[in-house]
This record gives structure tokens, sequence and C-alpha cells, in this order.
């Protein structure tokens, strides 16, 4: 990993922390639990629905349209507040958002379960993303400030484990409720298996999770929060809609508004900073060599693993008539892959530091490649066990690469920051999967009409691969070392 780099504190009358101390009290292994518990959820809800969007347009006579936007509201919502609900649990105390964002997630998410048509469901699934918002940022912050050496770098790959982790589980829970149908609930049992979900996890969070905020929190910085969101809005709504709306006119004309708004935004940004005020995302920030060289590694890992996950839902469901269940469970090696490689990352980073990205992406593209081939040869009646090895090794590669660049992003960030860098972080992961599942799904949806389900997922895959290869090779210009 990259090397510390050493700040030196401006002196005052009482000293505060140093950069990478502790600033609450410590965070217990049942507290670690129960944040990573928090993180899982949102990831979780965003994946749930991808195996059950079927039976959600044929319960509310919604199309193709509509249950794109089931996707996007959640998905928009979240991105563009991650960052925002850092700042105020830097303000206002990371428990206190934590819990807040919890308790409205269970809210909305028993609205989207009763929702008793399209629009409603669409309404409660921006709500729902917006709680999500507040919450998410806080994990990553409460283990920024309550936990030091070894116990931190431990916990941090822990959470890109989970990360990782959630969204197959996503997949592969929404399958199984969906076709268990409990008490005919049919696909509101995605949504509402999360009531009882945070009812539990406020217990724990109230009991286990230590009050974090900043010594010195700056107010919210309006401009930059609202072009923030705009240049957000701009790019993620088109990317998400536009293709099930026929790329209407809005949408190329927003595509079109989002480069303004992120110059506007970065000029903005700058300028607060120079002049003294905390901007919403500190240009200083993002230059720490962590950020720096880990988010592009980041962005990628997550859009090119979002993208797998969206076209794999709808080649496995539609192209080899699985059913939710079985498109489920068929992710199971990938999964179980994908866990083992994260319990051994810690092990494997300490020895051979950032190399370890390397690794995991020459084995990713095995697997991928070796699902390429598998699909091309043997698509009619395509089993679990075929499926098997590929998403075995694809699943240990990912496994392998995730929790170290997750690593590398925060390695820098210093404590009385956390907010805002966790934020930063999870923007940057949550625009990433839905650009990715809007270009590798835009992709697999050009090509399926004409050459077949099956071409269309090994070109999919194909383009999946050479992103991993583009990670692969900008790992190798890293720093050795790790922390």
């Amino acid at each position: 990993m990259l090397p510390r780099v050493r700040r030196i504190p401006a002196p005052t009358a009482t000293p505060g922390p140093a950069p990478g101390a502790a600033t609450g009290s410590p965070l217990s292994p049942l507290g670690l639990f129960t944040v990573l518990f928090g993180a899982a959820l949102p990831l979780i809800d965003f994946f749930i629905v991808n195996v059950a969007l079927a039976s959600i347009g044929r319960d509310l006579n919604a199309d193709e349209a509509l249950l794109e936007l089931v996707i996007a509201s959640y998905g928009v919502a979240y991105a563009v507040l991650l960052v925002l609900g850092g700042r105020l649990g830097d303000m206002f105390g990371r428990r206190t958002l934590f819990l807040a964002g919890l308790a409205a997630f269970g809210v909305t998410s028993l609205a989207c379960g009763l929702a008793p048509d399209a629009w409603t469901l669409i309404a409660a699934r921006a709500a729902q993303g917006a709680s999500a918002a507040m919450m998410l940022p806080q994990v990553l912050a409460t283990i920024q400030s309550s936990t030091t050496g070894e116990r931190r770098a431990r916990a941090i790959g822990l959470y890109g484990a989970t990360a990782g982790l959630a969204m197959v589980a996503g997949q592969i829970l929404g399958g199984v409720l969906v076709s268990a149908d409990l008490f005919g609930t049919g696909w509101r049992s995605v949504f509402l298996v999360n009531v009882p979900a945070v009812l539990i996890g406020l217990v724990l969070v109230w009991r286990t999770v230590p009050e974090t905020r900043s010594e010195r929190p700056s107010p919210i910085d309006v401009p930059g929060t609202l072009l923030l969101a705009a240049a957000l809005v701009t790019l993620m709504v088109p990317l998400t809609e536009g293709r099930a709306a026929g790329w209407p006119l809005w949408s190329w004309l927003s595509l079109a508004a989002f480069p303004f708004f992120a110059v506007a935004f970065a000029t903005v940004e700058r300028r607060a900073e120079r002049a003294g005020r905390t901007p919403l995302v500190p240009p200083s920030l993002l230059a720490l060599p962590g950020m720096r060289q880990g988010l592009p590694l980041v962005s990628l890992t997550v859009g090119s693993f979002g993208g797998f996950m969206f076209v794999i839902a709808i080649a496995f469901q539609q192209g080899l008539d699985y059913g939710p269940v079985e498109a489920g469970t068929a992710l199971v090696p990938y999964a179980v892959a994908f866990f083992f490689a994260s319990l051994a990352g810690p092990r494997l980073t300490n020895r051979y530091g950032s190399r370890v990205i390397a690794g995991g992406g020459l084995i990713q593209i095995a697997g991928l490649t070796v699902l390429v081939l598998t699909v091309l040869n043997a698509w009619d009646g395509l089993s679990f066990l075929e499926l098997a090895p590929g998403l075995a090794l694809a699943g240990f590669g990912q496994g392998s690469i995730m929790p170290v660049a997750v690593r590398m992003v925060l390695a820098d960030i210093p404590s009385e920051k956390a907010g805002v860098g966790g934020g930063v972080m999870a923007t940057v992961q949550q625009s990433s999967i839905a650009l990715g599942m809007a270009l590798i799904g835009a992709l697999f949806l050009a090509l399926a009409p004409s050459l077949g389900m099956r071409e269309a997922l090994a070109w999919s895959l194909t383009a999946q691969l050479a992103t991993v290869a583009v990670i692969t090779l900008l790992s190798l210009r890293l720093p050795r070392s790790s922390r």
C-alpha cells in the first residue's frame, strides 16, 4: 500500500489527536459487526430487486421504463446525498445519524413493501435511498474514528469484503424470497424483510456503537452540495433511465449538462478551500495519495461488478429460463469464493502489499475467460455445475481486489475528516455501480435482439474482462508497500 504521509499539526494551546488516532471509544467486535451490518443493508437493497423486477412488473402493471425507475430512484437519491450524510455525521454525531438513517430505512422499506402502484414504489425507493445515504457514511467514519493500527486495517478490509458480499447476497436473497412467496407477499418480501432486520440493528447500534463526531465540524457547503447533486443527477438519471425511455431529447441534454456542473462544482470547491472555508469535498482530501490512486481502482472494480450482476440476472432468467431462486443460487460459488478471498486478504496484503490486486486481477481474468468459453460452448441446458468453475475463479479474484482497493483509499484520511472521506468513497462506489450497470447493461441489451442472449452475455463478460485488465495494469504502478 501507499506510505504514510507525515502530517505536522499547527501549534495550538491544546493539541488535538493525531490524524491516525481514534477520537472516540474503541469499537468492540460486536460494534464492528453492527456497523458492517449497517453497511450491507443499502447495498443488498440495491441488488435485491434485480431478480424481483419481473414479478413487480406483472403485479403493478409497470413497463420497462417504470421498472428502470424503481432501480434509478434509489440509486440516484443514494449517490446524491452520501457526501452530505457524511458531513452531517461529522457535525451531529455519527451514531446519531446512523440511528436516524437506519430507522428511516426501516420505515421506507415498509412503504416499498406496501406500495399499491409503481409510482408509489418509485417514490418510496427514492426515500429509501436518501435514508441509506444518511446511514452508510457513518460506517466508515466510525471505523476511522474508533479504531487504530492493525485493528483499523482489519476493519477496513472487512468493510471492503462486506460491500462485495452484500452485492452478491442481495441477488441471491432476492431470488429466494420471491420464490418462497412468504405469506403470499411475493416480491414485497424483498422490502419487508428489512423491517425486522432494522429493528435488530437499532438495538445493536444503541448498545454497541460509540458516538463520535468531528472536533471542528464545518457548516454545510450549500453551493457545493447543490452543484454535486446537479452533476450526479444529470449523469445518473439519463444513464439509468435513457435506454428504457428510448433515449429522448431530455436524456441527451442532461448528459450534455453534466460536464458543466462537474466543472462548476470543482471550481467552487477549490475557491472555498483557498478562501479558508471547508468545502463539501475538500480538494486537498482528493489529493491524498490513497484517494488519488485508489479511487480509480475502486470505481473500475465496483462499476464492472455492478454491470456483471445486472446482465447475469437478465441472462440467467430470460436466456436460460432460470427461476428467481435458481438465478440467485447460481451465484453461490461466486459468493463463497469471494468470502474466502476476503478472509485471506489481510494476510496476503501484509506479505505482498498492493501486488495482491494484480494477482486478484489475473485470477478474475481467468475466471471470466472460463465463463465466456462455457457460455459459448454449452449454452443450451447450461447447468450450475458448468457455471461454477468460472464463477468461483471470478469471485475469488474480485474478493482479492476490492478489500485492498478500499483500504488503500481510506489509508490517509485523518479522523477529523472521516465522515466526508467515507461519503466521498461511497459516492464513487454508488455512482460507479450505476454507471457500470448502465454501460455494460446497454451493451448486453443492444446486442441481445440481433445476436441472441448467448453472444450478448459473452460480449458483456468480455467487456468486464477488459476492465479488469485495466485494473490489473494500473495496480502495477502502485507502491508495493501496504498498511
